[in-house]
């Protein structure tokens, strides 16, 4: 019998040591999570094949986005598809390539897109007591313009995604706001952030060609990245915190999922110029398991994140963000629906580090 009571808590350890989100004390109440890589470098190809076939008029328009990441380089090595343009700026902040292809001939295909190096490292804040971050009262009067462009509802003509007004967004905010007895904005988003982990479930949403409104996510308490995080945010700025959402990929060793996340305003020098980003999505909903989200998604960006669109705030740049790629043809041209595709190739992993939470809430790889 003790035999077999050895075995299963073995089973148990070896069970937590390799589950990524699982972490462990090692005493004066430091937290310790797996080795997870803090620098990557890789080459990225990605964006649209277009087979077509018969001759006629045809028109194929595409904007594909540079890479970026928050830490490290990006070099585009090469620009897949001629006679393209350079667009900068667009919605604020983002630099694209971009085809307007109108053409009366013969069609034979096209592939357009962006083959770029990478080399990405983690961004992580160390400290999680938020003790340098303004509140929101000094956001307000010192970043006037950030509130006015980041704290505004978002949609098309016939949908609102990221929605601060909705009644019951509000209420759920402003609750946490009361309940939280700070106005300090890195603290207050953090809240925010336990109270998605806590009431919401990652799961594919139900409308398959755009994202779940807010108000659909707040009543189904479930989502897919882009749903938790236009609730998320929708939270954020319904008590007047700016924030925006990120578009990108999920890089892993041989593919890349497209993915989105958030970004919030805290001040302070904190982040990036201020700026904090925040993973939303997640399927942990265990007490213990919240705590392993703050510390691994909360302020913290990954190596593998790749990064290829940034909000502005305004309507034009989320539909920017949701608009792919459109073509129109006569009756004389055959066109296959665009097949997109994206490829890793040349990963490495040049550092991976274990991240440690300590008791004063500093927070370090190593």
């Amino acid at each position: 019998m003790r035999y077999k009571k050895t075995i299963i808590i073995l089973l148990i350890f070896l069970v937590l040591l390799f589950s990524g989100c699982t972490s462990f004390f090692e005493g004066n109440n430091t937290v310790k999570y797996p080795a997870q890589p803090t620098i990557l470098s890789y080459m990225i190809s990605y964006g649209y094949r277009i087979n077509c076939s018969g001759s006629g008029t045809f028109k194929i328009i595409y904007d594909c986005d540079d890479p970026e990441v928050s830490k490290g380089t990006t070099f585009i090595e090469e620009v897949l598809g001629k006679n393209y343009a350079n667009k900068t700026g667009i919605a604020t902040f983002n630099d694209m390539k971009s085809w307007n292809i109108s053409k009366t001939g013969i069609c034979a295909g096209y592939e357009l897109g962006i083959t770029a190096s990478i080399y990405s490292e983690a961004l992580i804040v160390n400290d999680l007591t938020g003790k340098n971050a303004l509140t929101l009262s000094e956001i307000k009067n010192n970043y006037q313009n950030l509130v006015e462009s980041y704290c505004k509802s978002q949609g098309n003509k016939t949908t609102v995604f990221i929605d601060p007004n909705n009644p019951e967004i509000k209420n759920k905010a402003l609750e946490i706001y009361n309940t939280a007895e700070t106005n300090n904005s890195f603290i207050l988003s953090k809240k925010l952030f336990i109270w998605l982990k806590e009431n919401t479930e990652y799961k594919a949403h139900l409308l398959k060609n755009n994202p779940q409104p807010a108000s659909l996510t707040m009543e189904l308490k479930t989502g897919d990245c882009d749903d938790l995080t236009y609730l998320y945010l929708s939270m954020c700025k319904s008590i007047d915190i700016p924030c925006r959402f990120i578009r990108g990929f999920l890089i892993y060793e041989d593919t890349a999922v497209p993915h989105a996340w958030a970004e919030v305003f805290v001040g302070g020098n904190i982040g990036d110029n201020g700026w904090i980003p925040v993973e939303c999505a997640g399927e942990r909903k265990n007490i213990d398991e919240i705590d392993a989200e703050v510390h691994q998604n909360f302020a913290l960006e990954s190596a593998d994140h790749l990064r290829l669109f940034k909000d502005d705030g305004t309507n034009e740049s989320l539909n920017i963000s949701l608009s792919g790629i459109s073509y129109m043809t006569d009756q004389n041209v055959d066109f296959e629906l665009p097949v997109f595709f994206n490829i890793i190739s040349e990963y490495e992993k040049i550092s991976s580090k274990k991240l440690y939470i300590y008791e004063n809430e500093n927070r370090i790889f190593k």
